[in-house]
């Protein structure tokens, strides 16, 4: 259900992709929305809610409805994660549907339509990408781990650490982002705060089903669906790789 809804918001948005899509700004024109964001989520909304009238309903693109709150599933979406790649004409951008079950993501889609992608993950299964499973890199002792972070804030980590990474380039979806550490093809990311519910959900999933983890500076898990839908500082990384992560980044905790 949301694999096939994930593929027709896609569909539809690749119509709009490099076709000069109108564009307007909120939060005081601090991000972009384009036509194709609303076309998409229209669809998703449609088809999700009709297959569900029951669950909740979270999307970047709704003006968010507390009644979510009193329900124990909701849908969690972002009809296009990485908008600003998107009007720009790059690829790097994705449709996320994830199913939250008590705070805690039971189903995830990603569907980059520009790549040919399909990234999916259940609670009691393996993570796919295109239908093929998918796990972390196994990094060996001396390895140099690969990790995307900011250049603003790549200086201010443990010394000890940054010296041993070498830094990824930018990813414009944060979902992307942390599906390429489930395929093995980064190591680790450092999340800045303030990204939402809808960033994270699905992808949480496909990682921790291949093997990764997403927690705060404190080790914790997330938890979905809460009335506050914006999260603080956040690493990724593969279970073995993770601790490390977290303890270089605690210097970060100010920015």
């Amino acid at each position: 259900m949301i694999l096939s809804a994930a593929i027709a918001a896609g569909e539809t948005a690749l119509r709009y992709f490099r076709n000069k899509p109108d564009v307007r700004w909120k939060n005081e024109g601090r991000s972009p929305v384009s036509e194709a964001d609303i076309a998409a989520n229209d669809i998703l909304k449609e088809r999700l809610l009709l297959a569900r009238p029951n669950y909740g309903w979270l999307s970047e693109e709704t003006d968010d409805d507390q009644s979510r709150l009193s329900c124990e599933t909701v849908f969690v979406v972002d009809p296009i994660d990485g908008t600003r790649a998107f009007i720009a004409g790059k690829d790097l951008w994705c449709v996320s549907v994830a199913v939250v079950h008590r705070g805690l993501p039971v189903a995830g889609v990603l569907y980059a339509p520009a790549l040919d992608e399909i990234y999916e993950a259940t609670v009691d299964g393996p993570a796919l990408k295109n239908g093929a499973s998918i796990r972390v890199r196994d990094a060996q002792d001396g390895d140099a781990l690969h990790v995307a972070v900011a250049e603003d804030i790549v200086s201010s980590l443990a010394p000890s650490y940054r010296n041993g990474i070498v830094r990824v380039p930018h990813v414009p979806s944060l979902a992307y982002r942390l599906a390429m550490v489930a395929d093995g093809r980064i190591d680790g990311t450092v999340v800045k705060k303030n990204s939402h519910d809808w960033d994270l959900a699905a992808a949480d999933l496909i990682l921790e089903r291949a093997g990764g983890g997403l927690n705060t500076l404190q080790s914790q898990a997330l938890s979905y669906n809460r009335p506050n839908v914006v999260h603080g500082l956040l690493c990724a990384a593969s279970k073995a790789a993770l601790p490390g992560l977290l303890a270089a980044s605690r210097t970060l905790e100010g920015h």
